[in-house]
């Protein structure tokens, strides 16, 4: 995963999008669809940025925030209420391919990893599936036939790999935070690139079912 800090975008007077201050602004009136419609602008203003693989599509987003208003009316305990995220494009989610970087290799995956319903079922929102270095085997951010994610900070910079997609959306504004996966430091060095922070947490913390293994041993999801 990416956590939200300074980046480019917040001098473009786009919403801030750190966790804390979307709980204030859900408690004070935003509604999911708003903000949805917000990130949506965003990604298109900003164009082909060789950030995202595959994206929810709007109908389901719509019915995703519809869900929640009922869910947050009716009481329901959500500590992710509202929190858009994004996913390496090598952990699987129903609905979308999972291609880890490589046309050839997509397949259709009849269930979500563990680690996105997890967030799901917290009332966080999935955006969409971001590029990353084919088969998560690289630490540059570069080798992918998606193209390569733009460093927000100057395109002529590498945004570091493997989980390039992950730590560029977060550092764009786009999500307030992505998973990715880290196995000799695919999910920390683009977080540094990217002036965030990125986590790996300890190997079997989080569950890697629905992960493609790039070392299965050595694998983690990381944040």
């Amino acid at each position: 995963m990416a956590l939200a800090a300074t980046s480019p975008s917040s001098a473009q007077g786009v919403r801030c999008l750190d966790v804390a201050g979307l709980r204030r602004a859900f408690r004070e009136g935003l509604a999911v669809a708003d903000l949805l419609s917000e990130i949506d602008a965003e990604i298109a203003r900003r164009g082909d940025d060789g950030v995202w693989i595959s994206r929810v599509p709007a109908a389901e987003l719509a019915q995703r925030a519809s869900a929640l208003e009922v869910a947050r009316t009716a009481g329901a305990d959500l500590p992710l209420f509202g929190i858009p995220f994004a996913v390496k494009d090598n952990i699987d989610v129903a609905g979308l391919p999972t291609t880890a970087g490589c046309r050839e290799f997509a397949y259709a995956p009849d269930r979500s990893a563990t680690v996105v319903r997890r967030l799901e079922a917290a009332g966080a929102v999935l955006i969409g599936k971001v590029n990353l270095d084919q088969f998560a085997t690289g630490l540059v951010g570069v080798r992918s036939p998606y193209g390569v994610a733009r460093n927000p900070f100057d395109p002529a910079y590498i945004p570091g790999g493997s989980s390039s997609g992950s730590a560029v959306a977060v550092a764009s504004g786009l999500v307030s935070f992505a998973l990715g996966t880290d196995t000799a430091g695919s999910g920390r060095v683009p977080a540094s690139f990217n002036n965030i922070v990125g986590l790996k947490a300890t190997r079997g913390a989080l569950s890697t079912a629905g992960v493609v293994p790039a070392c299965r041993s050595l694998d983690c999801v990381s944040i």
